[in-house]
């Protein structure tokens, strides 16, 4: 996972450097932070592998809505959701996706906050046939 994720990071810097700018000890940070993530009873993670290789993964925590808007119960946010080859968004990742919605209605989630970045376009294509939309971008630049 924190391979995966690792390399997903990378590809986002050079996509946007300023926003997506790795620290130095990033990938340390990542392994201790999901590390961290498998006993929270608030997090539902998902591995799907092949031939012990792991082909993708999806961790969604369930959180309250932000107090100024009222979906009607708890959001299941998926920030962490990688899969290893591109060309898998739609079956590998299509699945974790399915999986990972289903846990968190399961447990009370009326909707999924999904992040993307911009130009990770087959991941996009995923979450808009998966019925998801874009609710809000950032856009971000360097201050002088």
């Amino acid at each position: 996972m924190v391979r995966l994720a690792d390399r997903k990071r990378r590809q986002y810097a050079a996509y946007q450097p300023v926003f997506w700018r790795l620290a130095p000890s990033a990938r340390a940070q990542h392994e201790k932070f999901l590390a961290g993530l498998v006993d929270d009873p608030d997090v539902l993670s998902l591995v799907a592998t092949l031939d012990e290789e792991v082909r993708g993964f999806v961790v969604g925590r369930l959180v309250p809505a932000p107090p100024i808007y009222d979906p009607g119960g708890p959001c299941l946010y998926v920030d962490d959701f990688v899969v290893s080859r591109e060309r898998e968004w739609s079956s590998v990742g299509g699945a974790l996706l399915r999986g990972v919605r289903h846990l968190g209605a399961s447990r009370g989630a009326v909707q999924v906050v999904a992040v993307s970045g911009a130009l990770d376009f087959a991941k996009r294509r995923l979450l808009a046939d998966a019925d998801l939309e874009v609710a809000s971008e950032w856009w971000v630049a360097p201050l002088d």
